[in-house]
């Protein structure tokens, strides 16, 4: 049964309830619907709290895809955690600040890749420091310059949108996708953009601030060779 997945619609949402629909063969709790983000395209799932009706609160881990068209998702607990019953009517409570913090980074790495138009090759989203990786052949790149241009587009606040367009619309724009290695999964029969306006536009089902002044100052902290063609931007938040 495919989660209804509310961070897609308000990355905001805390908290909300939910049923347990089925237990994985590895332990992972299958929800009708959560607002924990499953870990994919390099952002970690969301660690928090299930709570039963009856006061019970199983830690979780983090929260994994089950299928490859990422429509399922599997709550892990902690180890020794309570046993939860399908069926069982659960309060569900992210760590809201680490989210947050991913919000601000994964916002801050779109805003990269619009001011380094390059393929990218890679990436990570953590809670304070983040990384991209570009195609790029030998060409120097300047931290200072490129922390000053990221910044400059920050400072300009602008709204982040998502919307959904059909597998066949992606197909028909391949210009859209920016990653090499990682590509927006297809079968579902829709794709969800996210629009930075008037800077950047492309496939991703991570979780974003509503405007881009949330995320703050950032800073260019590594600019590291990997590769004849790879290079690898570290960016942080300050």
């Amino acid at each position: 049964m495919p989660t209804d997945c509310l961070f897609h619609d308000d990355s905001y949402l805390k908290t909300c309830e939910a049923r347990v629909f089925t237990i994985t063969e590895q332990g992972g709790v299958v929800l009708d619907r959560t607002v924990f983000y499953a870990t994919s395209g390099g952002q970690p799932g969301d660690t928090g709290t299930l709570t039963t009706t009856t006061g019970v609160t199983v830690p979780i881990l983090t929260a994994v895809y089950t299928d490859a068209a990422k429509s399922e998702i599997a709550h892990v607990p902690a180890r020794d955690s309570p046993p939860l019953e399908v069926g069982d009517q659960v309060t569900l409570t992210i760590d809201w600040n680490a989210r947050y913090a991913r919000m601000r980074m994964h916002t801050a790495l779109h805003l990269l890749s619009a001011a380094l138009p390059y393929a990218v090759t890679g990436g990570s989203v953590g809670e304070s420091e983040s990384r991209l990786d570009f195609d790029i052949p030998e060409a120097g790149l300047d931290k200072d310059a490129i922390t000053a241009k990221v910044n400059a587009m920050i400072a300009g606040n602008a709204a982040v949108f998502s919307r959904w367009i059909s597998d066949q619309e992606l197909e028909a724009n391949p210009g859209l996708v920016k990653t090499m290695s990682v590509k927006p999964p297809i079968g579902t029969g829709r794709v969800r953009l996210i629009e930075i306006a008037g800077l950047d536009l492309q496939p991703c089902g991570g979780t974003h601030v509503r405007k881009i002044g949330e995320i703050g100052a950032v800073r260019v902290t590594q600019i590291e060779k990997k590769g004849k063609l790879n290079r690898r931007v570290r960016l942080a938040l300050v």
